[in-house]
């Protein structure tokens, strides 16, 4: 990991993981060259920020910028050069092949960093490929979704203005853009294959979901398979399921996402049990002075201690300055990850941490209990109290913390944060019962939700 002040580093990919890697890089060793290849136009982006951009909230797609090339170009001296596409790794010779429009060329380094992303999973579904199907993966995507809920779908000689959507997948994407359709005017209409949406939240959190969904008029198929896009002169009309034949004007593919690995392992560079890049624990790959960073990478859970794929946002920027840290001969550990998360569906609030499945958790050794309770956001006597639907989960015999589960219409989103704390420090559910937290009536109760969950469970685990 050693690194001399004059060498160059590569950095394949310009979002998140990639452009903090460079930026921390270029901070703490100036006199290295960075070069940043990204082979689209838009780089620094927030791409979670999509759906509601899809909505409305948003009013331009340049706000969902955090940093401009330039910025990256003349206050932090990096060279980053947009519609450049790395397509080969050479690790003997230390390259990269790179196509741009002018042509295409080698670029030689000593330390290369792979931070190439996600892209949105599409299942081998008849009719996937016709006009009016989008995924949400990308800027370019977001801005083709809005412009045809805005402005219609052209047709073969007609535009049609879009009144029904079908959405398949019921994860973060397909829950966000189903309130973000709904607000639009559309008729939206959600197919899930699993019974529930949000799987990774756990059954409690996702039936109030449901149950909200609903109260929107969100029409859910769940536990159903999609079989089937039907289309009319090369433009989606219909989605089959075994069930039933769906009319809709547009369709969306939410079905997840995974890693772009493949010009990592063109050049011999190893993927974990994910299938993600597998990294020790400063990014770096089996092969020396190659890192990985951002969602085509693995990271360690934190409760299993073993690898794991879950793509986030804050997962890519904090593993990508670690990277740029450890380049800049400070070697930082990337950090285990929690899966910790949130999302917005409609007036609701939703959260998870850890290990919420009983069958996952049971699977990598622990003996699992749960307790689910419904209890108040704020002081009984104090305005606007809401409810809030707790899971947390727990090992028997240990009694260690292994995640949790919440969903409310407040406080909610934050407060997940005080269990992933938990769980990165190997709290058990004795100790975090007595986790001494804030409390004012217009907050919380005297009993905050978290410690009440814990105080519950941990009768459970005694009184076995």
């Amino acid at each position: 990991m050693a690194t001399n002040n004059d060498d160059t580093t590569v950095v394949v990919g310009g979002d998140a993981a990639g452009l903090s890697a460079a930026s921390k890089l270029k901070r703490d060793a100036p006199e290295q060259e960075v070069i940043v290849f990204e082979r689209g136009e838009w780089v620094s982006y927030g791409a979670c920020g999509l759906p509601y951009y899809v909505k409305g909230d948003i009013d331009r797609l340049d706000d969902l910028v955090v940093n401009d090339a330039e910025t990256f170009r003349e206050e932090r001296d990096i060279d980053l050069r947009t519609g450049h596409e790395v397509v080969e790794i050479d690790v003997d010779e230390r390259t990269v092949v790179v196509e741009a429009d002018d042509g295409k060329f080698e670029q030689s380094y000593d330390n290369l960093v792979i931070a190439t992303g996600a892209r949105a999973l599409v299942p081998p579904i008849d009719g996937a490929d016709l006009d009016g199907l989008f995924t949400l993966q990308t800027m370019d995507a977001g801005g083709d979704i809005r412009k045809a809920v805005e402005h219609g779908i052209e047709g073969a000689d007609e535009v049609i203005e879009p009144e029904r959507v079908g959405i398949v997948g019921g994860g973060y994407v397909g829950v966000e853009l189903a309130e973000a359709f709904h607000e639009r005017g559309l008729e939206v209409h959600l197919f899930e294959m699993l019974p529930h949406v949000l799987n990774p939240f756990g059954e409690s959190t996702a039936r109030v979901v449901e149950e909200h969904l609903r109260e929107h008029d969100v029409d859910l198929s769940l536990g159903t398979r999609v079989e089937a896009f039907n289309g009319e002169h090369g433009r989606v009309r219909s989605i089959e399921t075994p069930e039933e034949t769906v009319p809709v004007d547009l369709a969306i593919l939410g079905v997840g996402v995974e890693p772009r690995v493949e010009l990592a392992e063109q050049a011999g560079i190893e993927t974990g049990p994910t299938g993600a890049i597998a990294t020790d624990q400063y990014g770096e790959t089996n092969v020396q002075d190659v890192y990985a960073a951002g969602d085509c990478a693995e990271a360690t859970h934190t409760v299993t201690g073993a690898p794991d794929y879950v793509p986030l946002a804050l997962t890519a920027n904090r593993h990508g300055r670690a990277v740029g840290a450890t380049i800049a001969g400070d070697p930082t550990p990337t950090g285990p990850i929690a899966g910790t998360a949130a999302l917005k569906a409609f007036d609701l609030e939703a959260a998870r941490t850890g290990i919420v499945d009983p069958e996952r958790a049971e699977d990598v050794g622990f003996d699992p209990v749960s307790k689910t309770l419904e209890l108040p956001s704020r002081a009984h006597y104090y305005p606007g109290s809401e409810e809030i639907t707790v899971t947390l989960v727990a090992d028997e015999t240990t009694g260690r913390v292994l995640g949790a589960s919440m969903v409310g219409r407040e406080g909610v989103a934050q407060r997940i944060n005080s269990v992933a704390t938990a769980l990165h420090t190997g709290v058990t559910v004795d100790e975090l019962e007595r986790f001494d937290f804030a409390y004012a009536p217009p907050f919380s109760p005297t009993w905050d939700p978290v410690l009440t969950a814990a105080k519950v469970l941990n009768g459970t685990i005694d009184s076995r």
